[in-house]
């Protein structure tokens, strides 16, 4: 699994929203957000995750960058998921995780020891000319959100 540099040509993406929509990384040319990858929804992480992230899109909104979700999930568990939380921000399906793997999102990771193959928690921030600006990969879920926020206000 190769990790994306700062500075790097984000992987071109397009992916169905949780409200049908489609979300491509074209259509978010000029724009800068984030892009942060997780398991599954409505597990212990990844709603914790989830709702810090969602607790400060305010902010992220202030500082025009805007959030985005992806999992393998499909449209319904994400309805369910942000219905359940009250989450204001999209969330992305990547059914065969091909965009996770060319994030360097989806790979062998250790997993109380063993190693396996699955989601690795990775945030990008991708800048308006479509280049990695900041890259995190095998986050803590708990805080990571409010570490985002922080590194853009150090700008």
């Amino acid at each position: 699994m190769a990790k994306l540099e700062v500075g790097a040509p984000a992987p071109a993406f397009s992916l169905s929203s949780d409200d049908g929509s489609v979300v491509s990384s074209r259509s978010l040319k000029g724009q800068r957000f984030v892009l942060y990858f997780y398991p599954a929804d409505d597990t212990p992480g990844c709603t914790k995750e989830a709702c810090q992230f969602n607790d400060l899109l305010a902010s992220f909104a202030t500082s025009n960058v805007a959030v985005f979700g992806v999992s393998p999930d499909n449209a319904a568990k994400h309805q369910a998921f942000r219905d359940k939380y009250g989450l204001g921000f999209p969330l992305l399906t990547d059914a065969d995780k091909s965009v996770m793997a060319s994030f360097g999102a989806y790979g062998e990771k250790k997993l109380y020891g063993k190693t396996v193959v699955g989601v690795i928690r990775s945030t990008f921030v991708i800048g308006p000319k479509g280049t990695i600006e900041h890259a995190w990969y095998g986050v803590r879920a708990d805080g990571h959100a409010a570490k985002v926020l922080r590194e853009l206000s150090n700008e």
